[in-house]
């Protein structure tokens, strides 16, 4: 497993000292300008069907396949990475992503829906593992623990931008230029984060360890914690998926459009303040610890939302949930750094991308279906999550507090 303890006296591990340590900034803000395709994808793709008069459950579809298969494809691509290296294997994914942003508009995906749904699927697919090879990259980057913590905090916390910005960008230009242009910027964009990346002195030198014998086929899902893990983040994503709808529910009852992104939007501002008071400390105990108070503050973050409050305190409300969300991705990482095998780190940290994936295409579909059940709903699962995670802090403790 990879190790994260450093050797020597303990190094500043503020945000300044961070940021200012080689490569960490470029990598950074690379990761997430090629990860803003994942949060303009599904809106391009939806105005996209909608310029062509085409139904909405068709650009949902659409949508909805883009994103399980993003989320699918990250262990894949990441087990690749683990064999091959970073940019044998990003630098196609991207390529492939990109071409097949451009390539949409051409299928006339209300024409032609199957082939849309080919075009979607392979983007999908193809999405490059770019986050979990950052993850994979502190350690070399940063063997100091305390500025691992601090990297992943900052990482963490950042990433909701992504689900952020990148709505506003595919919106904005599809207004002003049409929803092709907000798919051409979708594949730029990605070319762009992911040039910065790979290009790096750092992820051109990351080499794949040197496997003695066979690896199971199962990759890092074999380490029972692992599993239990994973299955307790979907309860995450489960949560993530469903505020979107349950927003624009709200939104409708109280006759208050705006509610529907600015709740949203409240719930990754809590996030980021979270992930940065997070990491702007050290915390004792085992990042399994900080996993378990993350993951039941993150569930009762959601039951002051119950009574249905009026929308300046329902988005007061976004906000509290959204402050654990950070520090349990973290300590999340951090849980998944300790317990995967050696060499498959980058595997692992894409299981884990993807479990919160699925759950979030799950969340949107279970609330669809029943959004009158409201923040109960989006209470109950993530508490699940808890309890898993309780379990995982239980069977696990002697080897995650080493």
């Amino acid at each position: 497993m990879t190790t994260t303890t450093a050797c020597g006296p303990a190094q500043d591990s503020g945000y300044r000292a961070v940021l200012g340590s080689p490569h960490v900034a470029r990598l950074l803000g690379g990761t997430l300008i090629g990860r803003l395709p994942t949060g303009m994808a599904p809106i391009a793709i939806l105005l996209l069907v909608r310029a062509e008069h085409g139904p909405l459950a068709l650009a949902g579809a659409l949508g909805a396949l883009y994103g399980l298969a993003s989320a699918l494809g990250q262990p894949l691509l990441g087990r690749l990475v683990d064999r091959h290296g970073q940019i044998q294997v990003l630098a196609p994914a991207t390529i492939a992503a990109s071409t097949a942003f451009l390539l949409l508009p051409c299928t006339g995906p209300v024409r032609h829906p199957v082939l849309a749904s080919l075009t979607v699927l392979v983007a999908g697919l193809a999405t490059p593992p770019l986050e979990a090879g950052l993850r994979a990259l502190w350690p070399v980057l940063l063997p100091d623990a305390g500025r691992q913590r601090t990297a992943l905090s900052l990482d963490s916390s950042t990433q909701g931008l992504v689900f952020v910005a990148g709505p506003l960008l595919a919106t904005g230009f599809a207004t002003g230029a049409g929803a092709t242009t907000a798919l051409v910027a979708t594949a730029a964009l990605g070319l762009l984060g992911t040039g910065l990346v790979v290009t790096s002195h750092p992820s051109r030198a990351w080499t794949p360890a040197e496997f003695t014998e066979a690896v199971h086929w199962t990759g890092p899902l074999r380490v029972p914690g692992l599993r239990v893990l994973f299955a307790a983040l979907i309860g995450t994503g489960v949560a993530l998926g469903a505020v979107n709808v349950l927003a624009l529910s709200a939104a409708e009852r109280h006759h208050a459009g705006w509610l529907a992104g600015v709740m949203p939007a409240a719930l990754s501002i809590g996030s980021m303040l979270g992930g940065l008071a997070y990491g702007r400390h050290p915390w004792p105990g085992a990042p399994a610890k900080h996993l378990v108070a993350a993951s039941i503050g993150f569930a009762a973050g959601w039951l002051p939302l119950l009574p249905d409050p009026a929308p300046a305190v329902a988005v007061l409300g976004a906000v509290l949930p959204g402050s654990f969300l950070a520090p349990l991705l973290t300590a999340a990482f951090l849980t998944v750094d300790h317990l995967a095998p050696e060499g498959e780190a980058t595997e692992a940290f894409a299981w884990l991308i993807a479990c919160i994936g699925v759950g979030q295409a799950t969340g949107t579909a279970l609330a669809s279906l029943s959004s009158s059940v409201g923040p109960q709903f989006l209470a109950v699962v993530p508490l699940t999550g808890a309890g898993a995670a309780l379990w995982l802090l239980r069977r696990f403790n002697d080897r995650l507090s080493t």
